[in-house]
């Protein structure tokens, strides 16, 4: 569980530091930010996802991306040290992160 974290941190570093529209503070506020992403992960997305069914299935899952930026603007909202400039970048952000956290994961475990 700590090296999944630790792999959700170095993502959100590093995605971060490749969008201009998204900035973290520092790396010490990204480890926080992993976990608030997570925990809304775990929360809040499945909520959404069974609220929005019918329009996920209408959009053949393409709203799950929709879904994804509003669980990001969510994080920006409850953290200073985490500012997404708006819903597209938080969108970038959310793809750019599964795709980082993909590469970590395959270079790390």
């Amino acid at each position: 569980m700590f090296l999944h974290w630790l792999i959700a941190t170095l993502a959100v570093y590093i995605t971060a530091y490749l969008l201009p529209g998204v900035e973290v503070r520092d790396f010490w506020s990204s480890i926080i930010i992993a976990a608030v992403i997570g925990i809304l992960n775990a929360v809040v997305k499945p909520l959404l996802v069974f609220f929005s069914l019918p329009v996920t299935i209408l959009t053949l899952g393409l709203f799950i991306f929709v879904i994804d930026a509003l669980v990001i603007l969510m994080a920006s909202a409850l953290l200073d040290s985490f500012e997404v400039q708006n819903f597209w970048w938080a969108m970038a952000f959310s793809v750019i992160l599964s795709i980082v956290s993909q590469m970590l994961s395959k270079i790390i475990e």
